[in-house]
């Protein structure tokens, strides 16, 4: 009975491969599903289960999906040029998937996809680097690591970011959570009056520096908020607490023009510069200086 039972998986077992659906991407296979896996129940495989298909498109698409990569400057101020992505073209994929379904034998889909396209390119890059319009500088002391490793990684997160006109740009949303897993550190000693988020300490200098550097470019502040306490690297009223679950800072850009972040760390100095076309006109405001001593720190 055994081999009988043998000869008839053998039997059969052909057919049940010969109703792949091989799915393929620059030629080489990333999934595959067997048609009756597409199968509306009770129909014989004559009509495909619209969620099903649904369903392995969303997981398909996970797969392709390649992100663009805006243009921008690097650490000696030289364009480095942006790069395509590209996404599942899911209106071509359907129609693929309905015209082949109903084909007997295996059947290998290569996976048509578009163009994604970044925001900056070089071209626009070039146009928005061209003028200085503001600068803030903080200073911060160096030899607490923790806390220079957190500023660095904050800086970083915002260095190169484009504020398009009529965009509001939201500290929380473009910096990301500060957890452990991106890098951020606990640090044991903190600045004297600044909120502590547990992870991340040093965040809010970043988010304050730059609130001073955007307030100075004209742009309209939306969200924004004062620690309990005075902090030392800002002068009085001119800082901007964030917290992941608590207060953003966000602004809005309402010139015609782009804006351009730069953000970097040299030393124990945090500075952050505005740049945008040579178009545009803005009338600074005159906002006081950070000052240039280290900040007192206590330990937690």
């Amino acid at each position: 009975m055994k081999y009988l039972l043998a000869i008839f998986m053998i039997m059969i077992q052909p057919s049940v491969q010969s109703e792949n659906l091989s799915v393929t991407f620059e030629g080489k296979e990333i999934t595959s599903l067997h048609r009756s896996e597409l199968a509306l129940p009770s129909f014989e495989g004559e009509f495909i289960n619209q969620e099903k298909l649904d369903e392995f498109t969303a997981s398909l698409e996970s797969i392709v999906y390649e992100p663009p990569t805006n243009a921008y400057l690097d650490d000696h101020g030289q364009i480095k040029s942006e790069k395509m992505g590209h996404k599942l073209d899911q209106v071509k994929w359907k129609s693929i998937v309905y015209a082949t379904y109903l084909q007997k034998g295996s059947t290998s889909i290569e996976v048509p996809v578009k163009t994604v396209y970044p925001k900056v390119d070089s071209e626009l890059l070039a146009s928005i680097k061209a003028k200085l319009i503001s600068h803030y500088v903080t200073y911060f002391n160096s030899r607490n690591m923790e806390r220079s490793h957190n500023i660095k990684l904050a800086s970083e997160a915002i260095n190169n970011h484009v504020v398009f006109p009529g965009e509001t740009f939201s500290f929380n949303a473009v910096v990301g959570k500060r957890t452990i897993e991106k890098g951020y550190l606990p640090a044991p000693v903190i600045v004297r009056g600044e909120l502590s988020e547990g992870i991340g300490e040093g965040i809010c200098q970043v988010s304050s520096t730059l609130f001073n550097a955007v307030d100075q470019a004209g742009v309209k502040i939306i969200e924004r908020y004062s620690h309990s306490r005075i902090v030392p690297y800002v002068p009085s009223k001119r800082d901007a607490t964030v917290s992941w679950y608590g207060p953003d800072f966000t602004f809005e850009n309402e010139h015609n023009q782009p804006l351009l972040i730069q953000s970097k760390v040299y030393g124990g100095q945090l500075v952050i510069k505005i740049y945008s076309s040579e178009t545009l006109e803005i009338k600074q405001q005159n906002i006081q200086s950070a000052p240039n001593q280290l900040p007192k720190e206590e330990r937690l």
